[in-house]
């Protein structure tokens, strides 16, 4: 947990405490017993609050401060007058306790539920956000599991803020619980990914609890969550981005990112690799440089588990990636001094 997290949640249940203690104190008129409620009424807030804000975004705690502090202030002004009604002052205290109550509930309730709108809100000046403040990033289960995305956070390459939707987590956890050993090793990994990413402190991460009960599918959901926070998806799905491009939201996909960062290697140049495996023609060898671009060796076969020094003949970009054909260099020198 950060420290500026502990701090502010610090700061919400004393400033909790402080405004319950002084309405009560101001709607005592000296009879014991609303005092001892309203002590009651703080503790079980101070209780509650300890155990429940660690769970709560910065973005909630500001929209419940908020939601808390204009709910008392409307109570107050709603339950004020009745001071002055003769056949009610006997209940005014109780009166003036479960107003400011019932309206701190509300409240509390209703900015808690449009916190990112409020957010959203407060971030901007004139229609504009504020310099500085970059664009929500929502990140689907494939990054979180690739993992990738914590060193591109390290590097300060990302801006804004990085949200994680509950809905996303919850699908991590049910790969993690998986029977299959593969899933279960792909979502324990996506899990201290999620630790790794709230460890770094390049960017802010956020987890939210906006879930969409009326649509099943986890694809939609975050389609229909990036819509609401006008937000851009990060992901590694080729089929979630065509969607999100027929429905006009923002999508960054890292393969795309990580294949416009390959070194360029054009016609010509040479390379020296270790040959793996037969490729899928005869003779053809198939090598890896170090970021997974795949090589195809003309006549490579006879190297397989050898070193080799290769010549770019041609590059090829797929949607998956780029493939690069070279041929043996001794082979290339055979054949210019069969033409001499």
């Amino acid at each position: 947990m950060r420290t500026e997290e502990i701090r502010l949640r610090i700061l919400f249940i004393i400033l909790v405490g402080v405004i319950c203690y002084s309405v009560a104190d101001t709607l005592a008129f000296h009879n014991p017993w609303i005092p001892a409620l309203a002590g009651g009424w703080i503790a079980t807030i101070v209780v509650v609050a300890e155990q429940g804000l660690t769970q709560i975004s910065i973005k909630g705690l500001i929209a419940g401060i908020l939601g808390l502090g204009i709910g008392l202030i409307i109570a107050n002004l709603i339950a004020w007058p009745i001071r002055g009604i003769a056949f009610l002052e006997s209940f005014a205290p109780l009166i003036f306790l479960l107003i400011n109550g019932i309206f701190a509930t509300v409240g509390l309730t209703v900015f808690l539920k449009r916190k990112e709108e409020i957010a959203d809100f407060l971030l901007r000046r004139g229609g504009k956000k504020i310099s500085g403040e970059g664009k929500n990033k929502i990140v689907d289960t494939s990054v979180i599991i690739d993992g990738r995305i914590v060193d591109l956070c390290k590097t300060g390459f990302i801006e804004g803020t990085l949200v994680i939707p509950h809905f996303i987590l919850e699908e991590v956890q049910q790969i993690a619980d998986s029977s299959t050993s593969s899933k279960r090793t792909r979502g324990r990994r996506g899990l201290d990914m999620v630790n790794e990413l709230q460890s770094q402190e390049r960017i802010p991460v956020q987890i939210v609890d906006t879930d969409f009960p009326d649509i099943p599918e986890v694809d939609s959901k975050l389609l229909q969550l990036a819509k609401v926070m006008k937000a851009q998806i990060i992901t590694n799905d080729f089929n979630l981005k065509k969607v999100a491009k027929i429905q006009e939201v923002e999508v960054l996909n890292i393969n795309e990112i990580a294949t416009a960062l390959k070194p360029v290697l054009l016609p010509g140049e040479s390379l020296r690799i270790n040959v793996l495996k037969e490729g899928e023609n005869p003779n053809q060898g198939v090598a890896y440089l170090e970021d997974g671009t795949m090589v195809v060796i003309e006549k490579g076969k006879q190297y397989i588990g050898k070193q080799a020094e290769v010549i770019v003949t041609s590059v090829l970009q797929t949607t998956t990636g780029k493939m690069i054909f070279t041929e043996l260099r001794e082979e290339i020198s055979k054949a210019k001094k069969r033409k001499k």
